[in-house]
């Protein structure tokens, strides 16, 4: 005998870009996302008897979501994916829980002649900020906030020693590195009950201050270690957004190897006379952690 003991579908990779235009000043602001929809429910019939009646098709959720976007703002994302997923819930009584994901691609407006064009954008770098929800019948609107694909790189300020050392250690000791790494940074939100209440939140602000304090941290720190760095942000960012109940980074170590040259007519170019690097690809580090709130849940 067998049965069903995981059963959700829904549609990916659903492109949506909306312009939003005055009229009065001729400004036109653009946003574009990728979003995916995920349904649970009282669905296991549709795997089990081939009973279709309780599918909600996959277009119909593509459908649905050109429409919400029509009818709401869809920048931040995260009150978008609230608005998508508290819709599927309350309109479908089947239905008792919707998962959404939302990448939103940069679009950075232009700057012409020293002043920003209205209607003309550039995509200045591969970074893009996601939104995973969950909406559950009954228990409210789960939502995590993310960083993905920001390539930073400092030159120096950077060290690795006093590690553990045994037979198996090749790796020297250094007091000043190359640091480079693609943030990948998250921060889950308290559960809110309403979507009213999730709206109310300043989403956008929120991200901005965490990378801000990203970048900042970065940039100042003389790092010890990736380990000791990321744990810096976490803990500035829980401080800097009081409704954020965990935050978690995943940066891998993107090395730049010291080139000996000494063979060619005894050119330095090693330790203090480094100048010129190899980049690798991989085998890279990769360091990862949450940091949460000590005692009571964030509360609004």
């Amino acid at each position: 005998m067998s049965k069903l003991s995981y059963a959700r579908y829904g549609k990916d990779n659903i492109r949506l870009y909306k312009v939003d235009k005055d009229e009065k000043t001729g400004v036109q602001t653009v946003v574009e996302q990728t979003v995916r929809i995920l349904l649970e429910g009282d669905i296991e019939t549709s795997y089990t008897r081939a009973d279709n009646s309780v599918v909600v098709a996959t277009d119909t959720q593509k459908q649905t979501c050109y429409i919400l976007a029509k009818q709401n703002p869809i920048s931040p994302p995260e009150s978008f994916a609230a608005v998508l997923g508290t819709h599927f819930v309350e309109k479908y009584p089947h239905i008792h829980a919707a998962h959404v994901k939302i990448i939103q691609h940069r679009w950075t407006r232009m700057t012409i002649d020293g002043k920003p064009h209205p209607h003309s954008f550039l995509r200045d770098g591969e970074e893009i900020r996601v939104v995973e929800s969950l909406t559950t019948e009954g228990k409210g609107i789960s939502l995590r906030s993310k960083i993905e694909k920001l390539l930073v790189l400092k030159s120096t300020g950077s060290a690795f020693h006093g590690f553990h050392r045994d037979e198996y250690t090749q790796l020297g000791e250094t007091w000043d590195r190359i640091l480079s790494t693609e943030v990948e940074a998250g921060w889950q939100w308290k559960t809110f009950e309403t979507l009213a209440e999730a709206q109310a939140v300043d989403f956008d602000a929120a991200w901005q201050a965490a990378r801000d304090i990203t970048l900042k941290t970065f940039a100042t720190d003389v790092s010890a270690s990736v380990q000791a760095t990321m744990y810096k942000m976490c803990d500035q960012i829980l401080a800097a957004l009081p409704l954020v109940e965990a935050v978690d980074y995943s940066l891998p170590n993107k090395h730049y190897f010291e080139i000996d040259l000494s063979w060619h007519k005894g050119i330095k170019n090693t330790g203090k006379d480094a100048t010129v690097f190899a980049p690798q690809s991989d085998p890279n580090g990769l360091i990862q952690c949450t940091v949460t709130r000590e005692g009571p849940s964030a509360k609004l």
